[in-house]
């Protein structure tokens, strides 16, 4: 079993008495906290304080947060928000006009509007911008086990998968866009299941402690650890594409808020998320810092004093 990666709470200055003060919370893994650091950095550029809650825990604790006023703002998925915790189906995108690629971008935009029509309808939240990149699970093995078993696929699990020990993170074998789905989807399941801390899944699978993990795409240590991410060749996972979600009450309160968050939006490609996610987890920067250096480079804050 993993353990647990706790978030810290940063603490900030009051910037301006007459911008309500901003409570981001986080889920518990590297990716969330950078997501939210970014939202936080950007908003104190704007003149606003924030109060960080980061690592707080996994959808269903964050979700309930928001919904209690116990947090203004999180960063969520909306492949997520779509299966996890709306309980809906994922569209299919079968619109039998033009190609592949554009029945995943089909798939993608409606997933989106559905989970911002949603939110707002169910809890009065609001969905911004998404960042614009896409961050999805994937069966994900060493390049030695993919060479040695001829993996390419997640159906080429399936003669194997009996004898096998995957590594996950604590959500995956109860979600419908986890396990359950996945084993209805492809036919098959694991000999065992290891569900703990995301962080040190990729740890596991390199040292030979499982054999497979459901990796997150936009983790720097695929490409770090020589890792080899298996085609979805069923396209069972649905587009996960982050972006800020708020309660509307902030936004009545203060409008201004929305256009500070969509200058994050279509910001963030997934080769800079990785690279991000990289200087955290193998280069032990914080995620503050490399956050603030991110946003900097892009223009979306200033560059300091």
């Amino acid at each position: 079993m993993f353990g647990l990666i706790l978030g810290s709470i940063g603490a900030v200055a009051a910037q301006d008495d007459d911008k309500p003060t901003i409570v981001v919370g986080s889920k518990n893994f590297t990716e969330q906290i950078l997501m939210s650091e970014l939202v936080a950095v950007t908003l104190e550029d704007a003149g606003y304080d924030v109060e960080r809650q980061f690592g707080l825990g996994g959808t269903a604790v964050i979700h309930q947060a928001i919904w209690e006023g116990e947090i203004d703002i999180f960063v969520e998925y909306t492949g997520t928000a779509l299966v996890a915790v709306l309980g809906m189906d994922v569209p299919s995108g079968d619109s039998g006009e033009g190609d592949a690629a554009t029945a995943v971008a089909s798939v993608a935009d409606e997933t989106y509007r559905i989970v911002k029509d949603e939110y707002a309808e169910q809890w009065n939240i609001a969905w911004m911008d998404h960042f614009g990149f896409n961050n999805t699970y994937a069966m994900t093995v060493t390049a030695d086990t993919a060479d040695e078993l001829d993996l390419q696929t997640a159906s080429d699990l399936e003669p194997h998968a009996g004898d096998m020990t995957l590594g996950t993170d604590q959500e995956f074998p109860v979600r419908d866009d986890g396990l359950p789905g996945f084993e209805e989807a492809y036919g098959f399941g694991f000999g065992d299941v290891q569900a703990g801390d995301p962080g040190l899944m990729y740890a596991a699978v390199d040292n030979g402690d499982v054999d497979v993990i459901t990796a997150y795409t936009t983790d720097g240590r695929i490409p770090a650890l020589d890792l080899v991410v298996l085609e979805d060749d069923k396209g069972f996972f649905p587009p996960y594409y982050p972006a800020p979600v708020v309660r509307q009450e902030l936004l009545d309160e203060d409008p201004e808020i929305a256009d500070v968050l969509n200058r994050l939006g279509g910001a963030i490609t997934e080769d800079q998320m990785a690279e991000m996610n990289y200087q955290v987890d193998e280069e032990g920067r914080s995620t503050e810092d490399v956050a603030r250096e991110f946003l900097e480079e892009q223009g979306i804050i200033g560059a300091g004093d």
